[in-house]
């Protein structure tokens, strides 16, 4: 049975500004897909529909993650006193060693999942570890919450623990043994090709990496110029290759099939127009950029410029898995650089918003709007506690993103299901 939710309704089809419908209405099929939105249902047939209203709430697709590290879940909030590279030896790559033990990865995992879903991220591209019984534990736990997700085996055989690091053959076969399961391109969870970064990867694992790629189509994710001390690494390791970006790009790893690249905070030049010809997308991470000092990715100009930007929590240099708080601290970084450089403007709230949900949603699919053809990806948010009186829709949705919580929101969809609260243990 196709359902028609009423409540005020606001998405973007394009950044510059907001679609808002007072009391409208959203159309879903039983495929779970929208077929229309309506200011009323006078040219809608609806005698094989049933009508859910939701009454005063907001109604607004769900927000998308581009860029988050499960296994660190258990360390946001601390080590925020150091840069990016000293930070992975001295805590990340600890605490992701403790990924082999699959009760330890399940009582993690689990509760990640759920505070994903309390703050109403629906879709997530995620890096998990090298060990595959626990991606694929991390994969099995998305499918039973009915939470759609792109989760990484990491693929690394260099600079870090020789407890994580993996030859050609192990990675390789680990990756077959995600992709049989989780192959099929309209699954809701699936693999994606994830080599760390270059300093932790040899040619021959990246090569591996390009390779599968290309033979099973599937989606690639890395980080990419976050950091000064990263960026001089890469150029010492890939002497061959102009820019970091090359350097992804020979081994068949930036957009020969879908790709995301996390962070590109010192992005210009040559690596700069290869994403663009590439259509290579960027995951803007401003919580993690400053805490871990990497700096300020130039958002303002890689819209101006064409390019794909979402938005990632990047768990655990960022602190926070909302990514409404991220729309708020992607405004305050380019605010920041506004009083820098007046030649281009800061972000506006419907830049914000729809980064986090169609742009970032393009990278799953069909996701992130509720124009026609779009996955029902929703939340309902009910923001009476925030005295709205007086307010427009859109005043009210800008004081949710600035001063509401996962309280507010009292229901979520995915691929039109409600998504009910995810079992930790």
């Amino acid at each position: 049975m196709k359902k028609v939710y009423r409540a005020n309704i606001i998405f973007t089809r394009e950044r510059s500004r907001f679609e808002i419908l007072e009391h409208g209405y959203v159309v879903v099929d039983v495929a779970g897909r929208v077929t229309g939105v309506h200011h009323d249902l006078s040219s809608v047939d609806t005698s094989d529909a049933e009508i859910i209203d939701f009454g005063d709430c907001l109604l607004i697709p769900a927000m998308n993650d581009l860029h988050v590290h499960a296994p660190q879940y258990r360390n946001q909030g601390i080590a925020m006193d150091m840069e990016l590279l000293p930070w992975l030896q001295k805590y990340t790559f600890p605490e992701e060693l403790k990924f082999a033990d699959l009760h330890y990865a399940e009582r993690v995992y689990r509760r990640f999942i759920h505070d994903l879903w309390r703050f109403g991220t629906m879709r997530s591209s995620v890096f998990a570890t090298i060990h595959t019984q626990s991606v694929l534990l991390l994969m099995r736990l998305f499918e039973e919450a009915g939470m759609g997700a792109f989760v990484g085996k990491v693929a690394m055989n260099r600079n870090c623990p020789v407890a994580l690091a993996e030859d050609v053959g192990e990675m390789t076969s680990g990756y077959e043994s995600l992709i049989c399961g989780h192959g099929s391109q309209s699954a809701l969870v699936r693999p994606i090709i994830t080599p760390r970064f270059i300093p932790s990867c040899t040619p021959d694992i990246l090569r591996a990496c390009g390779e599968l790629a290309s033979q099973y189509h599937l989606p690639v994710q890395s980080h990419l110029s976050e950091n000064l001390d990263e960026v001089s690494a890469v150029r010492s390791l890939e002497e061959s290759s102009s820019c970091y970006g090359e350097a992804y790009h020979r081994y068949g790893l930036f957009g020969q099939t879908p790709t995301v690249m996390a962070h590109c905070v010192w992005t210009d030049g040559e690596e700069l127009e290869l994403m663009k010809r590439n259509g290579v997308m960027v995951a803007h991470c401003p919580s993690s950029n400053f805490n871990v000092a990497s700096g300020m990715a130039p958002i303002r100009r890689f819209l101006d410029e064409g390019l794909s930007v979402g938005l990632g929590s990047d768990i655990s240099a960022g602190h926070d898995l909302s990514i409404f708080r991220m729309m708020v601290y992607a405004i305050q970084v380019s605010k920041m650089q506004y009083q820098l450089d007046h030649r281009r403007t800061f972000l506006t709230l419907s830049e914000a918003f729809w980064m986090a949900t169609k742009s970032a949603g393009s990278f799953f699919g069909r996701v992130g709007s509720f124009e026609p053809g779009y996955d029902f990806d929703a939340l309902v948010i009910d923001d009476s506690c925030l005295n709205y009186d007086n307010y427009t829709l859109s005043e009210r949705l800008e004081r949710y993103i600035y001063l509401g919580d996962d309280r507010e929101i009292t229901h979520r969809f995915c691929v039109g299901k409600e998504v009910s609260e995810p079992v930790i243990v």
